[in-house]
């Protein structure tokens, strides 16, 4: 006689009419994003200029150049080299910093869910006062032993960040552990590992894809925020938030400049945000 295997136990966590993930607006989120790692990342083998070469001959020059085909800077620099690197550099530095944030944070989030006691309420006490501090104010202060520096950017804000994951790793955790199928996955002589591996991280894939969506746009935000109040990532570096206030004295010779940088991180934080969207 055939016997049903164990392994498909989670499946039965997954609501049949919530189960489909890319509906319209994930779909139009993905496409979005797509494209911008197209041109970020299959650019810079397209577009042979050097996002720091100036060229004084040619100043804010407005797109439609023989030359440089999105204009140029108050340098010279060709924009679309620094557009395409500028979005190579905000896409990485984000996928960088999620990472960081949500490996710990969900490892820690699962280990206090399923020890409970001391350990647990040591991490959430940990994870509160992290809370406390203002997100921004941690990056600076990290900030003030290297300027302008990408590490101290990349670990400020996943030792903030890695707090979103944990909370909801915990709860997802602790519901989890409760459901009829993990005592019964026990009765019949699975261990922890199993339950972690074939209940666990499948219940734990959305919440944290919807979480890792949302992180990535922070830190794009938080990057070309303090690139913004001359702290974050310094000049030549083609950094999208950097380029929008080099730009700003020149907003009204040519607008379409600071304009582009400040589209290239709405496009990249929208279709980020259409990713994470609720499975309502």
């Amino acid at each position: 006689m055939k016997t049903t295997s164990l392994a498909h136990m989670p499946i039965g966590l997954v609501d049949p009419q919530k189960s489909s993930f890319w509906r319209p607006v994930r779909i139009a989120g993905a496409f979005i994003l797509a494209i911008l790692l197209l041109f970020g990342f299959v650019g810079p083998l397209i577009v042979s200029f050097d996002p720091l070469a100036q060229d004084y001959g040619a100043v804010l020059v407005g797109p439609g150049h023989d030359v440089h085909w999105l204009g140029t800077d108050h340098f010279g620099r060709s924009m679309l080299a620094r557009l395409v690197h500028g979005a190579q550099l905000s896409f990485i530095m984000a996928c960088v910093t999620a990472l960081s944030a949500a490996i710990p944070g969900i490892a820690l989030g699962i280990f206090a869910a399923s020890r409970g006691g001391w350990v647990e309420r040591g991490l959430v006490a940990l994870s509160d006062i992290v809370l406390a501090l203002p997100g921004l104010l941690l990056v600076l202060l990290l900030l003030a032993f290297a300027p302008g520096q990408f590490w101290p950017l990349y670990l400020g804000l996943a030792l903030y960040l890695w707090v979103e994951f944990f909370r909801v790793a915990r709860i997802e955790t602790a519901r989890v552990l409760q459901l009829p199928c993990c005592e019964a996955t026990r009765l019949l002589g699975f261990g922890n590992v199993y339950i972690l591996k074939r209940i666990i991280l499948p219940a734990l894939a959305g919440p944290m894809m919807t979480l890792f969506a949302f992180a990535m746009g922070t830190a794009i935000i938080a990057v070309s925020t303090l690139s913004a109040i001359h702290v974050g990532l310094r000049p030549p570096t083609p950094e999208l938030g950097a380029m929008i206030v080099e730009l700003m004295p020149y907003y009204s010779e040519a607008p379409l400049q600071v304009l582009m940088p400040a589209v290239v991180i709405f496009l990249l934080v929208l279709s980020l945000q259409l990713l994470a969207g609720r499975k309502s």
